[in-house]
C-alpha cells in the first residue's frame, strides 16, 4: 500500500526500472560484503584487517567524490553510471579471482584490497550521478516520495542481501555465492541500459574546475540545515557503527557461523524496511529536525546495548531497532538534500554528501577495527556508542537551524 503521490512516482516506467537497478545492485554488493568480511577475517584473524576493508574503499571514493560531482553536473549521467557499474562488476570478478589464485595469504589480501580500492573509485563516480539522476526521471513535486521509495528499496535489499549472502556462503560455498552476486550485478547493468534519463547538453562551464568544486563546498557549508544534518550522520555512524566487527561478534562473542553473520548484518536493514514502509504510508514528517536528532540518539542507545549484549537474539533485536531509527535519519537527510539543492548543483552537493556518508561508513569501519585492536571488540562498540550520544547532545544544544526544520505539508 502506498500514498497517491508514491503511486504517481511508481507510474513512471524509468523510475520503476531505476528502483529495480537499485535493488539488484544493492543485493549484489551486500552479498559481497558478507563474503569479504568472513573471508578476510578467516585469512587474517584480525579486527584491523576488517577495518582496512572499509578504508580501502573509502579513500578512493572520498578522494574522487568532488570531481565526480562536478562531472555529474555537466555530463550525461547515464553514461557515467554505465561505466562505473561496469568497473564495479569487474572489481567483483577480481576479488573472486584473488580469493582463489594465491597460496599466500598476504598476497591474497593485497589483491582483495586492490580490487576493493578500484571499486571505491567507481562508486565515487556512481553515487553522485545516481542521486542526481532521480530529479531527471521524476518531476520535482514527487521528489520527496521518490527519494523515500529509493531509500526503502535500498534498505529492503540490505535486509535480503546479507541474509542471502550468509546462507549462500554456508550452503552453496564461495564459488556459487560469487556467481550469484555477479549475476545480480549484471542484471542491474542490463536494467540501467533501459532507463530513460533526461540529458540536455550544457555549455562547458566558464569557471575553472576548482572554482566549481569550491562552490559546491561553500553551498553545503553555508546551508546550516544541510551541514548540521550531514555532520550529525557523519559522527554518529563514524563512531557508533559496528558493521565491520560483526564477523568477530558472530564468531567469538555470539558464537554463530556465517548464517548468524548474515542475520546480524540483515537485522538493521530489516528494521529500516519496516520503518520506511511506515513512513511511506504517512504524510511528510513534521518537525523533521527534532525527529532526526531523537532518532540518532535512539540509534546510539541501541549500539550501546548491542555492545553489552552476549545473547544472539537480544543482539538481533537491538540491531533491528538501530536500523529502524537510522532509517528515519536516512529519509530526513535525503529529503533535505532533494528539497534544498538547486538542480545545477545536485551532483556536487551529492558528492559532498557521499564524502560524509563514505567517511561515516567505510572510514567508520576502519575506526571500528582500529579501536577493537586497542580497546577490545566490546569496549570499542561501547566507546563509539557513547561518542554518538555525546554528538547528539551537542547537536540538541547548538543545532538551532536543524531543530526548526519542517518539511512542506502534503
Amino acid at each position: 500500500m502506498t500514498t497517491p503521490s508514491s503511486r504517481a512516482a511508481l507510474a513512471i516506467p524509468s523510475f520503476r526500472l531505476f528502483l529495480g537497478k537499485r535493488l539488484f545492485l544493492t543485493l549484489a554488493l551486500q552479498i559481497q560484503a558478507v563474503i569479504i568480511g568472513w573471508e578476510v577475517y578467516k585469512i587474517s584473524n584480525s579486527a584491523l584487517s576488517l577495518g582496512l576493508v572499509g578504508l580501502a574503499e573509502a579513500i578512493p571514493a572520498i578522494s574522487i567524490a568532488l570531481y565526480a560531482g562536478h562531472i555529474a553536473d555537466i555530463y550525461n549521467r547515464k553514461i557515467i553510471l554505465l561505466v562505473s557499474l561496469g568497473i564495479i562488476i569487474l572489481s567483483s570478478v577480481g576479488i573472486f579471482y584473488a580469493l582463489h589464485q594465491s597460496d599466500s595469504h598476504q598476497v591474497s589480501l593485497f589483491w582483495v584490497y586492490f580490487f576493493i580500492c578500484l571499486s571505491g573509485f567507481a562508486r565515487g563516480f556512481y553515487s553522485p550521478s545516481s542521486f542526481a539522476s532521480i530529479s531527471q526521471i521524476v518531476p520535482k513535486e514527487l521528489l520527496t516520495y521518490a527519494s523515500t521509495l529509493n531509500s526503502t528499496i535500498w534498505q529492503f535489499a540490505s535486509v535480503v542481501g546479507p541474509a542471502l549472502g550468509g546462507l549462500s556462503y554456508a550452503y552453496l560455498g564461495l564459488n556459487n555465492s560469487f556467481y550469484l552476486l555477479i549475476g545480480l550485478a549484471i542484471i542491474a547493468l542490463i536494467t540501467l541500459f533501459q532507463i530513460q534519463i533526461r540529458f540536455e547538453p550544457k555549455p562547458k562551464p566558464l569557471e575553472k574546475i576548482s572554482a566549481r568544486l569550491r562552490e559546491g563546498l561553500a553551498f553545503v557549508y553555508n546551508n546550516k540545515i544541510i551541514l548540521t544534518a550531514l555532520s550529525l550522520d557523519l559522527f554518529s555512524v563514524l563512531f557508533g557503527g559496528a558493521t565491520a566487527l560483526l564477523p568477530i561478534f558472530a564468531n567469538e562473542i555470539l558464537q554463530t557461523g556465517p548464517e548468524g553473520l548474515g542475520l546480524l548484518r540483515a537485522a538493521p536493514s530489516a528494521g529500516a524496511v519496516i520503518m520506511m514502509t511506515v513512513l511511506s504510508l504517512r504524510k511528510n514528517i513534521d518537525h523533521a529536525g527534532i525527529v532526526l536528532i531523537r532518532a540518532v540518539g535512539a540509534f546510539g542507545l541501541c549500539m550501546l546495548l548491542f555492545g553489552l549484549s552476549t545473547n544472539f537474539y537480544i543482539s538481533l533485536l537491538v540491531l533491528f531497532l538501530s536500523g529502524a531509527f537510522d532509517s528515519i535519519s536516512v529519509v530526513v537527510r535525503s529529503n533535505i538534500l532533494q528539497l534544498h539543492t538547486p538542480d545545477h548543483m545536485r551532483g556536487r552537493v551529492s558528492a559532498v554528501n557521499s564524502i560524509f556518508i563514505g567517511s561515516s561508513n567505510e572510514i567508520g569501519a576502519f575506526e571500528s577495527g582500529l579501536a577493537a585492536k586497542y580497546l577490545g571488540t566490546v569496549n570499542s562498540v561501547i566507546f563509539g556508542a557513547c561518542i554518538t550520544l555525546g554528538v547528539v547532545g551537542f547537536t540538541q544544544k547548538y543545532g538551532k537551524s536543524l531543530k526548526k526544520l519542517r518539511f512542506p505539508k502534503d
